[in-house]
Parts: C-alpha cells; structure tokens; sequence
C-alpha cells in the first residue's frame, strides 16, 4: 500500500527540496502528535496561526454550530450573514472608533491585495512604500512590496510605483511624499527576525504620513490577535493606522484574513466602478465563526495578561553560549545564533527530540519561537530544556 509520505511527495505540490515529512494525525493544545506516536511541542504555531492551541474546545463548538446551520450561501457582500456581521462588530470593538468597517477575506496575502487596491482607489495615486526585509505575501501585489530581492526576481516583472525604505531608519521617512498613495509597514518585522520599532519611529512614520497626505497601512498579519501581549501590536507604539492588516491568529486555526479601514475610506470600493473589490469565498460563516470564538477565547481567558511573564521566562531560560541574542514583542520571539548551519542542526536535533521550532525567510541564523498563547510555564520549561539539550547535541558542546 502506498503511504501518506509517497502521496505527499507525488502529488502534494512541493515548495522547496526540503519539506519537515513530519506526518501528523492529531494536535491538541500546544502539541501535534505523529502517526508514529511521537508527540512534538508546537512552538511556532502553524507561523503564528494557533494563537488560541491547537483545536480549542470554544472554537470547535463554534464551528460546529455553524456546520448545522449553513456554509457559503452567496459572494461577498450581498447576504446578511450573521457570522460575518457578529465578528466585524467584535474586531471593530477592539480597535479605535475610526477603524470601524471590516473587509473579511481568506488569507492575509489577499488582505494586502485589497488594502493596496483600497489605497490607491482612495487617493488617486500609484506610489507605495515598504521596507526592506518585510514581507507580506506572495500574489503579485504582495510580492512586489516584499523586501527581499531573492523572493521576487525570478517573477519580475512587478507592480510598478514601489519604493523600499529601511525600517526603524528615520532619515528614510523623506522618501514618502505626496506621489505615496500608502505606506505598507508591519508593526514588528517578522521575517526579519522579529525587529521592533524604536525611537518612536512608527509615530514618526505616522506624522510623516499624514504630512503628505499617503494612507499607513498597518500588517499585522503576524503579530496581531494577542501575538505581542496586547491585542493590536500598535497599541503599544501610540499611533493608529488608516489601514490594519490581519490574519493568520484570528482563526483559531480556520483561513481568515481581514483589512480595516474608516468607512469613508471602504466607501471606494462601491462605485466607479461598483465591485471594486470581490470575492467568492470570503468571509466564510465557518471561518467566521471560529474567528468570533479566537477572539472571545482570547479576552474571556485573559490570555494577553500572561504573554509578557510567559515571555519573560522564555528570555530567562534560553541563556547558553551558542545563543547571542533573544528578540521579542511579547511571544513574538527570535533567538540568534553564530550561522544558518549551526540554527538548522540545532531545529533538527530539537524536533527529533519532540519540540518544533523553525527559522525566519530574511532571518535565517535566528530560530523562530511563537508558541499558542496558552502555552503553560511547565511546557515552557520542558521546551526550553530541550533546546539547550538540543544545541548541546547538535554542536557537541557540554552543558
């Protein structure tokens, strides 16, 4: 009989040489168990999607009450669904009174589609500005706003009209002027290695911005959902954006994406043309569904509180000679060490011994540690013990 890893490889389309082969028949909570009975320790999340553990009981209930009621009825925008009309009430009831109208989509990629499309229909104008480093997708539009050369020559040509700045660089913020329809910028880079803004840059960016008139679109398509111990990263840097991205954690698991944005603004996609932005399978009511229940999970359990202790411990027990620096915005996290070489054996030798972690696409001497916010201190432990046992092994040091 042929076996799963077989099918995988022949008929899975591949996206590297290299995939984990790691097989899985079950999750649960902050771990994934393997056909073969080994049980592994998620420590990144499906990149940040599990916020809330793998399979949360609230978000299984809700998605089979939905089941029992109905899945896709009609496109985008045309029936009064009441899963899409619940969750954009309960986003907008965590954001400031401005960012009150919700664009729901399938994934963060297609959120950046959007909130570009939006920008430009909004202010007439052509020019967008990233950083280098970022990413935010691989379609067309979101490629070509990635900061990283590597990803996009092989699929040039791109949009035009994109100019890339260095983020946390305030002499930069000049190249944004009134040719700038928007400036696409992640909160905290996370294929950087987890880089947070500093010297109130984003404030900066913000009064740059509004100076010459180009929208701030915000992704927090990573670290958003609760990711940095509040449940919106900007919280934290005193500024607000025209445009927020989201996705990955807001499903519990289930493909969401959303783009936020005033009413005023969203009110460009209704005419000239009528449909300025569609889509089939968007806001799906399952979908919809156990994003509402991600996000009560989220508040009703107070899990925002604990990410910076949980953090905390993380940064106390990750200490060892081949570690030469620890990252974070809350459980958003990168630990750096010497090479690529030394990261990749020390990730091998750990998901051998039941723990998955990963590394960062610009990033890739830093391993990536962006556990399910209910992770346990005792499972922090036990993680933390098997990466420094892990790198001992891996390097052949002792501890």
């Amino acid at each position: 009989m042929i076996s799963m890893r077989q099918l995988f490889l022949q008929h899975v389309a591949q996206t590297s040489d290299f995939p984990l082969m790691i097989e899985v028949e079950k999750a649960e909570g902050v771990y994934m168990y393997g056909a073969n009975g080994d049980r592994y320790l998620d420590l990144i999340s499906g990149i940040g999607v599990s916020n809330v553990g793998h399979r949360h009981p609230r978000v299984l209930k809700a998605i089979h009450e939905q089941l029992d009621k109905y899945m896709h009825l009609m496109v985008y925008g045309e029936f009064v669904q009441a899963p899409q009309a619940q969750l954009a009430q309960a986003i907008t009831s965590t954001l400031p009174d401005r960012l009150n109208n919700v664009y729901l989509l399938n994934s963060g990629t297609e959120a950046v589609e959007g909130a570009m499309k939006l920008a430009k229909r909004y202010t007439g104008r052509t020019e967008f500005v990233s950083c280098r480093n970022a990413y935010h997708g691989s379609t067309q539009g979101a490629l070509s706003v990635n900061g990283s050369e590597g990803f996009k020559n092989a699929f040039r040509p791109l949009l035009p009209d994109v100019r890339h700045i260095q983020y946390n660089h305030l002499p930069d913020l000049q190249d944004i002027t009134n040719r700038t329809a928007a400036v696409i910028i992640e909160t905290v880079q996370g294929e950087a290695g987890v880089r947070v803004p500093e010297n109130d840059y984003l404030k900066h960016l913000r009064d740059r911005c509004t100076e010459v008139g180009a929208l701030l679109i915000l992704d927090e398509i990573q670290c958003g959902f609760g990711r940095t111990g509040t449940f919106w990263a900007f919280e934290q840097f005193g500024i607000e954006p025209d445009i927020l991205l989201c996705a990955k954690g807001m499903g519990g698991g289930m493909p969401i994406g959303a783009f936020i944005a005033p009413q005023e603004i969203m009110a460009a996609f209704k005419t000239d043309p009528i449909l300025g932005h569609c889509t089939t399978f968007g806001g799906h009511p399952v979908s919809c569904a156990a994003s509402l229940a991600t996000l009560q999970t989220i508040q009703d359990e107070n899990l925002l509180e604990a990410v910076a202790r949980k953090a905390a411990l993380f940064r106390e027990l990750l200490v060892h000679p081949r570690i030469k620096e620890v990252r974070n915005c809350g459980l958003m996290m990168a630990a750096e060490f010497e090479s690529f070489e030394v990261l990749k054996a020390v990730i091998d030798r750990a998901i051998l011994n039941g723990v998955l972690t990963d590394w960062f696409l610009f990033c890739d001497n830093s391993m990536r540690i962006a556990p399910p916010l209910v992770i346990t201190e005792n499972e922090i432990r036990e993680a933390c013990a098997v990466i420094l046992r892990s790198i001992d092994e891996a390097t052949g040091d002792k501890s």
